[in-house]
């Protein structure tokens, strides 16, 4: 007898276990939207203060930057009685291209 009081006494504990934790559960899914709301607002108080916010309807760019260069170098080395005389010609071309176009306030 004293076997099944036992039983009973650990099935009790065991269900008020359980009655605190869903009692805890609830509070913090009930605070849950609280903090979260909290958290959103200063986001958003911390973005406002940047400053005015990027909107792709009033804003609107396409650049396109080519830069093409070619170098070429040339070293000629000519024996003298003198000495070892030596030259060098330098060459570069460049070619730089820009096109494209920036459009504020389109829509």
């Amino acid at each position: 007898m004293l076997k099944v009081l036992k039983i009973k006494n650990k099935g009790q504990s065991a269900i008020e276990y359980s009655v605190i934790l869903i009692v805890l559960m609830g509070a913090f899914l009930a605070s849950a939207n609280y903090f979260k709301r909290g958290v959103q607002g200063r986001w958003k108080e911390s973005t406002d203060s940047l400053g005015d916010q990027y909107d792709p309807r009033t804003s609107n760019g396409l650049i396109i930057h080519r830069l093409i260069s070619n170098q070429a170098t040339a070293l000629t080395a000519i024996s003298t009685p003198q000495g070892l005389q030596t030259t060098r010609q330098d060459q570069t071309n460049s070619l730089e291209l820009k096109s494209g176009s920036i459009n504020v306030g389109a829509y």
